[in-house]
């Protein structure tokens, strides 16, 4: 796993622009995408990667199981209202979608550990599947091969679920004004469409209720719909009250289990169901007596909120924040690959409950936040 550059054609913004992918840069300045290097990495490691990914996934599935057996909401900071929903949800065998491990990979002692699991509303979807097999193409051809069957295997999972769906139309959701959220969700509506499914676009704020079922704009009853919106966001609108009295039983796509996958809570919770297990960091609920080394992480952040390190028992690195007064858990620091041009963070996508495709991304600092870039990457043996 190692960086190497290449030299970007002169019209490489403009060429992503026409794919859709319209937020490369921020604020005209600083990078998001990068055209100009890449990460290689062997076969051997993509195969690594897919292992430690199919057996986290099964390891999750159990934790869920765990949590739900017996009753440890609490530990997640889960309201009541919405217990009894996740219970239904994971009883049923709601439709789920996909998720993204994000690993810390050591090339010193070749060992991947899992960070955290983005199990309900992932981003940088449309950059792994589209525009980094694009990128290839661009200036590999066929002669390179990439860790990204994420496209396939999205069209695939839809229509897998199409079966499972409760009505004729899928809605599609997300928060108004947000470019990369929309993106992504575009993205996955077409996939949908490809399917041979019927969608809709709703954004969250128009979401309605006619005193029995969810209903959009035309006052069509919602019977399945995919959120990117966060769970821990949407039990506290006030019509997610009406989420358990739901005459229709929508299909929340993502499903309410994931709640719990989503949570950093999982991760201590990993720990004491498989402790010593070499993709898991050490995790506990505490700050952990004897361990200087470890980040202190809010239950429910985001993009790297409020994230403190420390080394030495001192704090090293923190990151500003809104989020805290949940709880936190206290991971064992991990090694992040680290080249002149920042440190890695290698993310894994599982898409209907198979591996299929690994995202780069590289920030300044040890904690990885919303200013992290992308990095497109090749296998080269």
């Amino acid at each position: 796993m190692k960086i190497k550059y290449l030299t970007p054609s002169s019209d490489w913004q403009q060429r992503l622009e026409k794919t859709g992918f319209g937020y490369h840069t921020e604020d005209h300045a600083t990078p998001y995408w990068i055209e100009h290097y890449y990460y290689s990495i062997t076969e051997n490691l993509a195969d690594e990667i897919y292992a430690a990914t199919s057996d986290l996934w099964q390891m999750c599935l159990a934790a869920v199981d765990h949590v739900i057996a017996n009753k440890l909401y609490d530990l997640f900071q889960i309201p009541l209202f919405i217990q009894q929903h996740i219970e239904e949800s994971w009883e049923n065998d709601a439709p789920s979608l996909y998720g993204r491990f994000d690993f810390a990979y050591d090339n010193y002692s070749k060992q991947l550990k899992v960070l955290e699991f983005n199990a309900d509303t992932p981003t940088s979807l449309y950059e792994t599947g589209v525009v980094q097999w694009l990128w290839m193409q661009q200036y590999f051809g066929a002669s390179k091969d990439q860790f990204n069957s994420v496209h396939d295997r999205l069209i695939q999972t839809w229509s897998d679920l199409k079966p499972y769906l409760k009505g004729e139309t899928l809605h599609f959701s997300c928060m108004k004004g947000t470019l990369e959220d929309l993106t992504n969700v575009e993205y996955l509506r077409d996939c949908a469409i490809q399917a041979g499914i019927q969608t809709k676009l709703i954004y969250i704020d128009d979401i309605g209720w006619d005193g029995e079922t969810f209903t959009d704009l035309e006052d069509e009853m919602i019977t399945d719909i995919f959120k990117l919106y966060p769970w821990e966001w949407l039990i506290y609108e006030p019509f997610s009250l009406h989420i358990p009295n739901d005459m229709a039983k929508a299909n929340w796509i993502e499903p309410s289990w994931k709640m719990i996958l989503s949570n950093k809570a999982i991760m201590a919770v990993l720990w004491q169901l498989y402790p010593n297990h070499p993709l898991l960091l050490e995790t506990y609920f505490e700050e952990p007596k004897g361990m200087e080394d470890y980040v202190k992480k809010p239950l429910l952040s985001r993009e790297g909120a409020n994230v403190t390190l420390y080394k030495g028992g001192r704090i090293v690195e923190a990151s500003p924040g809104e989020y805290g007064d949940e709880g936190y858990i206290c991971q064992q620091l991990a090694s992040l690959h680290k080249e002149k041009s920042g440190y890695a963070v290698i993310g894994s996508w599982t898409i209907g409950q198979e591996p299929c495709g690994i995202t780069f991304r590289e920030s300044d600092s040890l904690i990885t936040t919303n200013k992290s870039r992308f990095i497109p990457h090749i296998i080269e043996n």
